[in-house]
């Protein structure tokens, strides 16, 4: 039997990168996959080939910093499907970011919006129907927002990201009997969001002297969604070849 036969599964920023791992290997392992994102071009794409591969997938648009859209695509969700039993927050966004001095508060409030809030807007219109399955919520945080690790000099996303990491603790004391939920931080991972394409600057801090892919972070994913974790909770999952050390 596959790890995710007939869950309902939801991921953000699933057009892209992790997102997008994710959707195919979850369908892969049985899930009927939501990818909710901007692209609705990819995102259409995306969900078609997985359908031809047997799999169950469609997409829906969604702004995660509006609250009116986030609540309609919970509507779509359950609606199509009946039920949710998952719900990876995996939408954000990892811009180059000024100087303290040249940040605006534009630029903060943007990240935040999307990296921390948005995850706030998906879990609080998703926790009814996951307590209703006993399901599943995995965040998407970053190596970046551990205590242990500071990041250069991207204030605003390591803070948002710090606070998603916080988030997750706070839902697993509370929330835990019945829905588990669990965070997932990956180090540098070969995606989209890089638009410096050279990554060999990052193996000196790499012990395995390499990056990530998408597909590896996807893999310790699905352990924390499946039944494989039944008794994980709370659990902060590095997925970064030991950078964070």
């Amino acid at each position: 039997m596959n790890r995710l036969d007939e869950k309902v599964i939801l991921i953000t920023g699933g057009t892209s990168g992790i997102g997008e791992a994710c959707a195919r290997l979850f369908a892969q392992a049985g899930g009927k996959v939501v990818i909710a994102g901007r692209d609705e071009r990819r995102g259409q794409a995306i969900a078609e080939d997985i359908r031809s591969q047997g799999h169950e997938a469609c997409f829906y648009k969604v702004d995660v910093t509006s609250d009116s859209g986030v609540s309609k695509l919970f509507e779509n969700t359950v609606g199509r499907f009946g039920k949710l039993d998952i719900l990876f927050n995996n939408a954000g966004i990892f811009p180059p970011t000024p100087s303290l001095e040249e940040m605006t508060t534009e630029q903060w409030e943007e990240i935040f919006d999307i990296n921390s809030t948005g995850v706030f807007r998906l879990t609080k219109c998703a926790m009814p129907y996951l307590l209703e399955s006993r399901g599943v919520l995995l965040n998407n945080a970053s190596v970046a927002g551990m205590q242990s690790f500071a990041s250069g000099k991207v204030y605003a996303y390591s803070a948002s990201k710090a606070a998603v990491i916080q988030f997750t603790r706070m839902l697993a004391k509370t929330y835990g009997e019945n829905v588990r939920v669990n965070c997932i931080c990956p180090g540098v991972i070969d995606t989209p969001i890089y638009v410096n394409r050279d990554f060999s600057r990052y193996y000196d801090i790499v012990p395995m002297r390499r990056v990530g892919t998408a597909e590896e972070v996807a893999k310790a994913a699905l352990f924390l969604v499946s039944d494989d974790a039944s008794y994980c909770n709370g659990v902060i999952l590095t997925v970064d070849g030991g950078q964070s050390l």
